[in-house]
């Protein structure tokens, strides 16, 4: 057994040994550091693992020189990735996942640099090792070596001794693969019709139906035989049923893909962006713009949208896509791309220009994909624009509108019921009753939370109240003979005790016109409660004038007497006096109440 002294002298040793450790790591170098964490990582000691790899974060290293170690030893990045995704150690995980994120910043860079993108190209045209090392190189630059591959063509064709042999591009450039396809689809816009054949034939050889639209449109409207002839070729390689279908049809479906995520579609990984691809007229280059990846699928849709009505303008298919990927993308909250444009307007100003046909397409299909950001546009804009024909519009078997007022986002709910009852329909419908209920339920701020992204606030309930009486305003003084607003009437009566007049006073108009004892006497507590102060007393008694002359006398006699006994009083307030007395008036009692009044005035 070890005593007291001899073990505090191993204590003692091991301190040492670990200070020693530690010094040593502190003069290590960042491939050391970065291989010691794999080694740990690989035997189990998580503990000095995490040490490794804080030392290589505390080092904010450069994301280039982190991806060469990479390159280096692919049995270490694999080691490195199952470790991110582990459970055993959630800090170590953690702390792995930063590595990888440098480890991708540092795989960009060495992708995208055009420096580099420019020295593979002329290796191209070296020995056969060197042709099959450039081509790997410039398959891993993917889209961003379009661009500079293209340049190098053009210069080529204008030189026959440029130092990269043309065929030898021409062989790569395909070679490049679906990355390439957006670029090149953009570049089909050049006026250089020897580059664009060979842009057209690469895009065959890829051999991804993302191309099809693009090839499709150079068969409907190129004016060189020779290049219709190519893309014809391009098609029969990818999909040769599609030679028949139109461009604008293939655009749009296009479209509806980027719109649903299509994950073959998807921009690359390992950066928080995507590319849209432009071709610059007067530079005769493509440029690109960087959209975060958070709306670039709904961006792309937009475009294919646009090229489909550039095909035929006639097709109205890509007008409700395009609103509805345009709702999808400001959803996000993030500010709409520079290539937009400062002048360029909202969504929802597109939506009310386009006319409830496109509005209703949109509609059809956030109703159907539970998507409440599209739902509650299209229906904000039809409520804008559409009278009672534009909104019982039906598309296929369905109403859109009408299957909103059961969406499970409680404001999608709302503004269709808003935007049905400011229309004023006439024609009966089966759904009046679910527009009354979705209207008392705004005005009484009702409603369950629906399981959805929905962002319901205090502000938007107030708002939805406000806009919910004055729709049921709108249907009572048109009398309205289809939406029955009876049903509402216990969120109307309420209403006349809201805190807020704009709210107040429109339900107590609202109730006058309603054929019912407790309308009648909602309205008289409002006018009687001085709490309210005396312009919404005076309003209230104005709606009871209108009650009065529509249905007469509906009040108890104690509603009535405490009426007469505010007229009688010499302390009431003129105006409200004088208000009072109109709708005493207008209830059109027996006399006797009359000459009392008369009598009681009289000097003798």
């Amino acid at each position: 057994m070890l005593s007291g002294r001899t073990v505090a002298l191993i204590l003692v040793i091991g301190c040492c040994i670990v200070g020693t450790g530690f010094a040593q790591n502190q003069d290590q170098t960042l491939a050391d550091n970065w291989n010691d964490f794999l080694h740990y990582t690989k035997i189990g000691r998580f503990d000095l693992a995490k040490g490794y790899a804080k030392a290589v974060l505390q080092a904010n290293p450069d994301p280039a020189e982190l991806f060469k170690f990479v390159e280096d030893n692919q049995t270490g990045y694999a080691l490195a990735l199952k470790a991110a995704e582990t459970a055993h150690d959630e800090e170590l995980a953690q702390l792995t996942q930063q590595l990888l994120a440098v480890v991708d910043q540092g795989r960009f860079q060495r992708r995208t640099e055009p420096t580099l993108i420019v020295e593979e190209i002329k290796r191209l045209s070296t020995t056969i090792r060197g042709k099959m090392t450039a081509t790997r190189r410039l398959q891993d630059a993917g889209e961003y070596a379009v661009p500079f591959m293209l340049d190098a063509m053009a210069e080529a064709i204008r030189n026959p001794d440029y130092e990269t042999k043309l065929s030898d591009m021409i062989e790569a450039l395909p070679k490049i693969g679906r990355p390439a396809i957006r670029p090149l689809a953009a570049a089909l816009q050049m006026n250089n019709d020897r580059l664009k054949a060979e842009v057209i034939r690469a895009l065959g050889r890829i051999g991804y139906p993302q191309a099809l639209p693009y090839l499709k449109y150079v068969v409907e409207n190129a004016q060189s035989l020779e290049l219709k002839s190519l893309a014809v070729e391009g098609i029969r390689q990818i999909d040769p049923r599609a030679a028949s279908a139109p461009a604008a049809d293939m655009f749009y479906q296009l479209g509806e893909r980027y719109y649903y995520h299509d994950e073959s579609l998807a921009p690359a990984k390992d950066v928080p962006f995507g590319n849209i691809w432009f071709w610059d007229a007067q530079t005769s280059r493509l440029t690109r713009v960087e959209v975060d990846q958070a709306f670039f699928h709904e961006l792309m849709a937009m475009r294919c949208c646009e090229w489909s009505l550039r095909s035929n303008e006639q097709f109205g298919l890509a007008i409700g896509l395009w609103l509805a990927a345009f709702f999808k993308a400001e959803a996000t909250g993030l500010p709409m791309p520079e290539y937009f444009g400062e002048t360029h307007a909202n969504a929802l100003v597109y939506a009310t220009t386009a006319g409830p046909e496109y509005l209703h397409q949109a509609l059809a299909r956030a109703v159907n994909d539970r998507n409440a950001a599209v739902a509650l546009g299209a229906v904000e804009a039809l409520a804008t624009t559409a009278g009672e024909k534009s909104l019982m519009y039906t598309l296929g078997p369905s109403q859109p509108l009408m299957q909103a007022l059961t969406f499970q986002d409680r404001a999608v709910r709302y503004s269709a019921a808003i935007a049905i009852g400011n229309a004023g329909p006439r024609q009966e419908f089966v759904e009046s009753r679910v527009v009354v209920q979705n209207l008392a339920e705004a005005l009484a701020r009702g409603g369950q939370q629906a399981v959805s992204s929905e962002q319901w606030s205090e502000e938007l309930a107030e708002s939805y109240a406000l806009r919910s009486v004055q729709a049921m305003h709108k249907l009572a003084v048109s009398r309205n003979p289809v939406i029955d607003l009876l049903l509402a009437m216990p969120a109307l009566v309420a209403a006349t005790r809201d805190p807020q007049q704009e709210i107040q006073v429109p339900a107590a108009q609202t109730l006058a016109y309603l054929n019912s004892p407790n309308a009648q006497r909602a309205i008289a507590e409002m006018a009687m409660d001085a709490a309210h102060g005396m312009p919404i007393q005076i309003a209230a008694f104005d709606a009871l004038v209108g009650s009065a002359k529509l249905y007469g006398n509906l009040l108890p006699d104690a509603a009535v007497s405490a009426i007469y006994t505010l007229i009688q009083s010499s302390e009431t307030d003129p105006a409200l006096r004088a208000a009072a007395a109109a709708a005493y008036g207008a209830l059109n009692l027996p006399s006797q109440k009359v000459k009392d009044l008369i009598l009681d005035q009289a000097k003798s």
